[in-house]
């Protein structure tokens, strides 16, 4: 049994470690994104049509003749910032009614999570879907309807943790001398509940990434001359033989970025 648990321990540690250089890396060309490209990311070159990796090109060219590498750049940096803006409306919004219906319960908490139940069983990219034919494609759009239907997860989470704590000797010793409840809320117990809720984030930012590229892939996220991972990979997939390159590293960046944060959000269990 000891032999398990320290093997269990050395694997989260590795997984953590391993995440971290991975999530690294990948951060770093993100922000390098953001200030540098060795190409306009949108200039068209015709002469360069589906050129092969080569030192001017790394990752050689798409069908328009643009530089891969650097749109790989640019639709990191867009996927990135469209994951992490979901994150940040679920978390926020998920965090406030998890607490307040785990926190006091009663009527409030069977109503809220009622309705949070009847969201939840319906999978996020379909409730995204939904909110996007109403509302229009976009990355501002993909963003509010993404939040919104990762607020349910979160929100779940939070309460299941407040649950337990709410009962806690120090909580109730709290109470009986008149801290004011919202205090409890925010500085008593939900520190306590940073460790579950920072792996929740990090499959969160994963499933974030993931949707985002799946609706730029179907046309209705991030749209041209825009570049985003999903869009990329879905013009790809025409020239999977001529040019396999382009599906490659732009299919790679998705799996790296996912898999630098699955590592982290597995490595934070322990």
């Amino acid at each position: 049994m000891q032999i398990r648990k320290k093997y269990s321990k050395k694997k989260h540690s590795a997984n953590l470690i391993i995440g971290l250089v991975i999530t690294s890396i990948m951060l770093f060309l993100i922000i390098l994104g953001f200030f540098y490209t060795p190409y306009d990311p949108t200039k068209m070159d015709s002469s360069a049509k589906l050129a092969a990796p080569s030192l001017s090109h790394l990752m050689g060219c798409d069908n328009f003749g643009r530089d891969i590498f650097s749109r790989v750049l640019k639709g990191m940096g867009n996927t990135f910032i469209i994951a992490f803006a979901t994150v940040v409306i679920g978390v926020v919004s998920g965090v406030i009614i998890g607490a307040v219906t785990g926190y006091f319960g009663g009527w409030l908490d069977e109503v809220v999570m009622r309705i949070n139940d009847v969201v939840f069983a319906f999978p996020s990219i379909l409730l995204a879907l939904v909110f996007i034919s109403l509302f229009g494609t976009g990355k501002y759009n993909v963003v509010l309807a993404l939040g919104i239907a990762f607020v349910p997860s979160f929100a779940r989470i939070v309460r299941g943790e407040f649950i337990k704590y709410r009962e806690m000797d120090y909580v109730k010793s709290a109470r009986l001398a008149g801290v004011p409840h919202m205090r409890i809320i925010f500085v008593h117990i939900l520190p306590n509940t940073m460790t579950v809720l920072l792996s929740s984030i990090m499959i969160g930012f994963n499933n974030a990434v993931l949707a985002e590229a799946g609706m730029s892939y179907l046309g209705i996220g991030v749209q041209p001359p825009d570049a985003s991972l999903g869009s990329m990979l879905s013009e790809a997939q025409g020239y999977l033989f001529s040019a396999p390159n382009y599906a490659v590293f732009t299919g790679l960046m998705i799996i790296l970025l996912v898999l630098g944060f699955s590592l982290l959000a597995d490595g934070l269990k322990n």
